[in-house]
């Protein structure tokens, strides 16, 4: 276990009901939506802030895991007045992890010190562009500039991920963006009758855990 004291003890338990609601999430994706379902799916990140809150981690990762929680929720609700509220939720999320990052990285001059840094972040620019491209056209005008934002909160996410020292914290950003992107694509790109939808809701779903769970660690273990 990644905690000291085995399966029984706090922290190694909360990680692994974390890990179980995020299964069994998965499970549930083709099913009606149901208090259960939502249950598990916004249990599986809120399970990640308590875990950080027994460790003692910084208080920025535990409110923007709980923030992402309360997403996850309002993501599990149809309506436009839900998904802007999910979409509010995450970006203030972005504005929390972004603080943690560059508090606790070595300053951005990191990604030009280090090229593989630099070109990894021109990567996540040229994605931030293709999307606010791709969405532009096809959102509608109410959510245009709330999309537009959360893209340019997201992107700085990422960057500011790289001046960290943890390939977990950096591997979590970039699947992070890689969630997003995918779900933005199923959600606005395709065709209603689209027969990727379904591969897709589950591709969200498993990067986006990983990413919050692959944060949550390289705070916590590196």
């Amino acid at each position: 276990m990644p905690f000291p004291g085995g399966i029984d003890a706090n922290a190694n338990a909360t990680l692994l009901f974390s890990l179980v609601a995020a299964v069994i999430y998965a499970f549930t994706l083709d099913m009606p939506p149901s208090l259960a379902r939502l249950a598990v799916k916004t249990l599986a990140v809120a399970l990640l802030a308590v875990l950080v809150l027994l460790q003692g981690g910084p208080g920025l990762l535990v409110a923007a895991l709980a923030l992402s929680a309360i997403g996850d929720a309002l993501l599990s609700r149809d309506g436009e007045k839900a998904f802007l509220g999910a979409l509010a939720s995450f970006l203030v999320a972005h504005v929390l992890y972004v603080a943690l990052f560059l508090r606790s990285g070595d300053g951005v001059g990191l990604l030009s010190a280090e090229p593989w840094r630099g070109a990894i972040a021109v990567a996540m620019v040229v994605f931030a562009f293709a999307m606010l491209f791709a969405l532009g056209r096809r959102v509608g005008p109410a959510l245009r500039l709330p999309v537009g934002v959360y893209i340019v909160a997201i992107l700085a996410m990422g960057i500011s991920a790289l001046t960290l020292n943890s390939l977990w914290v950096i591997g979590g950003a970039v699947l992070f963006m890689a969630s997003d992107g995918l779900l933005a694509a199923e959600k606005f790109l395709l065709p209603a009758i689209s027969l990727h939808r379904v591969w897709m809701r589950y591709a969200v779903w498993m990067l986006y855990y990983a990413a919050q769970l692959a944060i949550t660690l390289g705070f916590l273990l590196g």
